[in-house]
């Protein structure tokens, strides 16, 4: 039974998330999907214990271009289940293009395959089947065997039929996960590591330590194996000693209402690492005038393997061993002539079955023996050697910047920190840049006057000087025409004065730092003995799109003092700088309606907003009114179609390209059941897919976006 429920799970698993997984591939290190419309109601809660261990290492890339091996903290490694002919570590059949002939890459590989596959099935009290999956995966991002697109990740996922609504703890091996069921009961899945070729972030997941089978509970496991996934059996492992699986229901504060389910019996596939692998890590040559030299090859696998230079007669090289020390291995072997261009090595670990093997080219040892800036005449000095000093040595070029030719590199205002050297031959070198010369000085200040062109007797006067440039310390204000007047703030990088009589005055600014003293920069503002009325001025309307910054502007308003700007009616937003001539906000998004619904009071507010503005002046209160409507948005081209399998497929095209996110509501109006939501993509489209709700007899769904746009289509539901 247990045999039979592992890998039946693996390939209902695969059926049901392939889809998902090409969504996530590519660019996803870690994913939590639950199969429902409604919000992500999965949390992983910390247990009570500290952990202990996880997944450690990660071995060296096999022929197939995944991890020989994956090492938890134990010790423990474990290989690749890539193998039809063994029982205790199978891969799944229908993963293999042919079952009938034995596993090779890329011809015939697996699809998807596992490092660990382990699981447990319960039957809870109320006679509900659940189980709880953890898995270590390898996979294809593009769901094809394609060299480039190989992914592993940890997997947790968690699955039982329950009333949507309900609460649940599921504590197992590798965490406490509290779940909110959905309208598809609890179903939880969480992928860590799907980002192709970055084996390492499996590491980051939850898996690890390895689960295998308890040694202090007859039977034992079958030699090189975790376990047998046919035999379900106590096991050993758990990072935090929660080797079991309990269920709990409980209620919103997190108190344990009833224990539905337990069991401590677990189905494990995993087959100890037989083989170690080997990684290339650097193969250089050097060469004198006469085309003889040597070759250095740096590699890694586990300690005390029979790492091997594979002969080569193109090469001359003959199968010698490399020397190891732990994990590290190095060799240095005679090549005599000319190396021929693009030419590799190739290094094997004779004690692997089969051999593994891997290649590499052969690269030149670049050598930068001085990388020096002059920062005084603004030159950068680099001198680098090649290990290959045959007739015709190789070219050197300073990434960047251009071939080496002896001379400095002039006119470099600002270097890198570092400078790396490439050869047409392969080899690259990187080192720190050294620099010379005096050092700098603080920058000198810089006065920035401001006032206002004009203004009239009583009115209150401000000198800005806050665009002034550098390390200011000091503000320095000083009158020198006009009417004599007060200056208040004199000082500080803003001035006020109130004139009293009609003229010119004119005042200076000087700032002062560590760079020095500025010039003194004049400013001069006209004032009208007449009193003019105020005329407030709130700008002109404005269209701005949902989520975007909008700026009101009374800078047109004249002979104010003192500015006041209020929200006279729309959605409710909070002004920034409401006393300033140009306050800030943000035009409110739409609110989308609550999953999982219905909403029976959900309404969509398109009013404008509206501001009043308030200025006061010697020449009295004014007041004006400014409307901002957000931008008009359409949703267009939509097609939805259920499938009645359980399979939601709407989509469509929106008029304004805003990153912005699009519900979806069964029903001819945006009160009813939410189906999904997602996001517009860079060229306006969006796409949701889900499996819920199913619409009954509603053939009716009803879009709302988060920019404004509303729109209803027609149903088509298909087999």
């Amino acid at each position: 039974m247990a045999l039979g429920w592992a890998i039946g799970r693996a390939t209902t698993r695969r059926r049901r998330t392939r889809s998902r997984r090409v969504a996530a591939s590519a660019y996803v290190t870690a994913v939590v999907l639950l199969g429902s419309a409604g919000a992500v109601s999965a949390v992983p809660v910390t247990p009570g214990t500290p952990r202990a261990g996880s997944l450690t290492e990660v071995g060296p890339v096999a022929e197939h271009g995944f991890p020989s091996w994956y090492r938890d903290s134990t010790g423990l490694r474990l290989e690749a289940c890539v193998s039809l002919a063994d029982p205790l570590c199978p891969a799944l059949a229908d993963e293999i293009p042919n079952p009938d002939v034995p596993v090779s890459y890329p011809d015939n590989f697996p699809g998807e395959f596992f490092y660990q596959l382990a699981g447990a099935a319960l039957t809870l009290s109320n006679g509900v089947e659940a189980t709880v999956g953890m898995d270590l995966e390898g996979a294809w991002a593009a769901e094809e065997v394609r060299d480039g697109d190989q992914m592993v990740f940890g997997r947790v996922r968690i699955r039982f039929d329950a009333p949507a609504g309900e609460r649940y703890r599921i504590t197992h091996p590798y965490g406490v996960d509290e779940i909110v069921a959905t309208d598809r009961g609890v179903n939880m899945t969480e992928d860590i590591g799907t980002t192709p070729g970055a084996f390492g972030l499996a590491m980051t997941s939850r898996i690890g330590p390895f689960l295998r089978w308890d040694p202090a509970v007859a039977p034992a496991a079958p030699a090189g194996y975790t376990g047998d996934p046919g035999v379900e059996h106590r096991v050993v492992g758990s990072p935090y000693q929660t080797n079991f699986v309990r269920i709990d229901r409980i209620d919103g504060a997190g108190a344990v209402l009833a224990q539905l389910g337990r069991t401590d019996e677990f189905s494990v596939q995993g087959r100890y690492a037989r083989n170690s692998g080997v990684e290339i890590d650097q193969a250089t040559y050097s060469v004198g005038a006469n085309g003889s030299g040597v070759v250095e090859v740096y590699a890694h696998s586990e300690p005390n393997q029979a790492i091997q230079l594979q002969a080569d007669p193109a090469l001359g090289l003959h199968t010698t061993g490399l020397r190891g020390q732990g994990s590290r291995y190095y060799g240095r072997f005679p090549v005599t002539g000319p190396l021929p261009a693009g030419a590799a090595v190739q290094v094997a670990n004779a004690g692997d079955t089969p051999v593994a093997v891997r290649s590499r080219r052969l690269v030149d040892v670049v050598s930068v023996s001085r990388a020096a800036y002059d920062a005084d005449a603004r030159t950068l000095t680099v001198a680098a050697t090649s290990s290959d000093t045959d007739a015709t040595p190789p070219t050197l070029t300073v990434a960047g910047f251009g071939p080496l030719t002896g001379a400095p590199f002039a006119d470099v205002a600002a270097p890198p920190a570092a400078v790396t050297v490439t050869s047409s031959a392969g080899g690259t070198a990187t080192v720190p840049i050294v620099g010379s010369g005096a050092a700098f000085s603080p920058l000198a200040p810089t006065a920035v006057a401001t006032a206002p062109t004009g203004g009239v007797a009583g009115q209150r006067i401000t000198l800005d000087g806050s665009g002034s440039r550098g390390e200011i310390t000091s503000y320095a204000w000083r009158q020198t025409d006009g009417p004599a007047t007060a200056l208040t703030g004199g000082t500080t990088a803003r001035a006020q004065f109130t004139p009293t009589a009609g003229g010119r005055y004119t005042f200076t600014l000087t700032v002062a730092g560590p760079g020095g003293t500025s010039a003194a920069v004049p400013v001069t503002v006209a004032i009208s003995a007449t009193v003019p009325p105020t005329a407030a001025n709130a700008g002109p309307d404005q269209v701005v799109r949902r989520g975007l910054p909008a700026t009101l502007d009374a800078r047109a308003t004249a002979n104010v003092d003192t500015l006041g700007w209020r929200q006279v009616s729309g959605p409710a937003v909070t002004l920034t700088g409401a006393d300033t001539a140009r306050p800030t906000f943000t035009v409110p998004l739409v609110p989308l309606p609550a999953a999982p619904g219905p909403n029976p009071a959900y309404a969509v507010d398109r009013s404008p907003l509206v501001f009043a503005l308030t200025a006061t002046g010697p020449g009295g209160t004014a007041t004006d009114q400014v409307t901002v409507t957000p931008q008009a948005e359409a949703l267009t081209g939509v097609t939805a179609r259920y499938r009645n399998r359980g399979e939601w497929r709407i989509g469509g095209t929106s008029s304004l390209v805003a990153g912005q996110r699009v519900t979806a509501v069964l029903g001819p109006n945006a009160t009813g059941r939410v189906i999904g939501t997602a996001s517009v993509d860079a060229a306006g489209a969006f796409a949701i897919r889900t499996a819920t709700p199913a619409p009954g007899a509603l053939r009716t769904v009803t879009l709302v976006s988060t920019t404004g746009g509303t729109t209803t289509a027609a149903v088509a539901v298909t087999n």
